[in-house]
């Protein structure tokens, strides 16, 4: 595919505008040394830098023409060519190919499983259970029901959390109450397309690869982690009502179904996700082994 000047300028300011829509408060935030305990998470757990979630990558396959396409040169990973620049294939290295094929049979295996809506998000409630004051981790929100009562809504209800990197922020006094014990070497076995952290991890897979996801995809998987990210933190114990948040109650049993409502959609929003960076993924991997096999 070849894009006229015109044509990724006019891609490239549209994605640029779509990220600052979350970049640019953020990045205001940080220059006045300001926390924000929902939304700092895409930025700070996930580790892309706002910098480069707003910079427009075409993705593999994509020529663009113009002049101006001769910036791209400055960045790592493109080439020239007939009719304009384009990725250069040959910077799809061989650990690309090792982080793509572990990541396929996760997103794979994700995808052949039926969502299960049964945690409630209780996950983050395990992150404070019995936690010494002084050390939650949301310091500036104060907990809803307080470290006694949410301790008690922990003890009252099953913790089901397959997703391990939740599962490690776990205390250790919850760990034991999961009836999972999830590690990485399980993870491509436990992932499962209900799980909220493993559709907000979508945007991880998006970005892992660098400028070989195209940034529409990009930006579609991270909308996606922004949008779960208020969800996950509204049905914590933390009052959000100071940033404008109402609680899902899930230790109520209205709460809980209210989650699990949201959590299925969520799925079904994730899922078609998930099937694109599958393909992009396969095709990435393909590509590469018919460079290695042409060698």
């Amino acid at each position: 595919m070849r894009l006229t000047e015109q044509q990724w300028r006019a891609r490239q300011d549209a994605h640029v505008e779509r990220m600052r829509r979350w970049t640019a408060p953020h990045q205001r935030r940080r220059s006045r040394g300001e926390r924000h305990p929902v939304l700092d998470f895409l930025f700070t757990y996930y580790s892309h830098p706002p910098a480069q979630l707003e910079r427009w990558q075409p993705g593999p396959g994509v020529v663009l023409g113009g002049a101006a396409a001769r910036r791209f040169l400055d960045r790592k990973g493109y080439r020239e060519t007939d009719g304009g620049v384009e990725l250069d294939p040959a910077a799809f290295t061989a650990k690309h190919v090792r982080l793509a094929r572990y990541v396929l049979g996760l997103l794979e295996a994700t995808a052949g499983r039926s969502p299960r809506l049964s945690c409630f998000g209780l996950h983050e409630w395990a992150m404070v259970y019995r936690q010494p004051p002084g050390q939650v981790r949301h310091a500036q929100l104060p907990l809803r029901l307080g470290s006694a009562g949410t301790d008690a809504v922990v003890e009252s209800l099953e913790v089901r959390c397959g997703h391990y990197d939740a599962f490690r922020f776990f205390t250790e006094a919850a760990r034991p109450r999961n009836v999972l014990q999830p590690s990485r070497q399980t993870q491509p076995g436990l992932e499962q397309p209900g799980c909220l952290h493993a559709n907000m991890d979508l945007y991880k897979w998006a970005y892992k690869l660098g400028p070989f996801v195209p940034s529409e995809l990009l930006g579609d998987c991270f909308e996606l982690a922004a949008d779960i990210r208020l969800l996950d933190m509204r049905a914590s114990p933390y009052d959000l009502s100071s940033l404008g948040h109402s609680p899902v109650p899930v230790e109520t049993a209205k709460g809980r179904a209210e989650y699990a409502r949201a959590q299925a959609a969520f799925a079904r929003r994730a899922a078609p996700l998930r099937q694109r960076l599958i393909r992009h993924y396969r095709l990435l991997l393909d590509e590469a082994a018919q460079r290695t096999e042409s060698a």
